[in-house]
């Protein structure tokens, strides 16, 4: 199995959710028959929610959540469960 291909399946389902105080952000990228559907909330309010049926947007997406996380977590922010 190709590099690609790992890469892809492992990103069928993804989900991440930070902490800070009362404070959350939630990042999920999830495929269906639909495509890959990229959601981002930040507590309860949602920011992103979006369906591509493009791999390279997904890939796209997948890194500036994980920027966005990173930053997040050299702010305190922890991740939950």
């Amino acid at each position: 199995m190709g590099l690609r291909k790992r890469a892809r399946d492992a990103m069928m389902n993804f989900s991440k959710t930070l902490q800070k105080d009362a404070q959350t952000r939630r990042y999920a990228i999830s495929f269906d028959a639909d495509g890959w559907h990229v959601t981002e909330h930040a507590d309860s309010r949602v920011v992103r929610d979006e369906v591509y049926t493009d791999w390279h947007r997904v890939e796209r997406a997948r890194r500036s959540f994980a920027i966005e996380m990173s930053s997040l977590r050299d702010e305190g922010w922890t991740e939950r469960g």
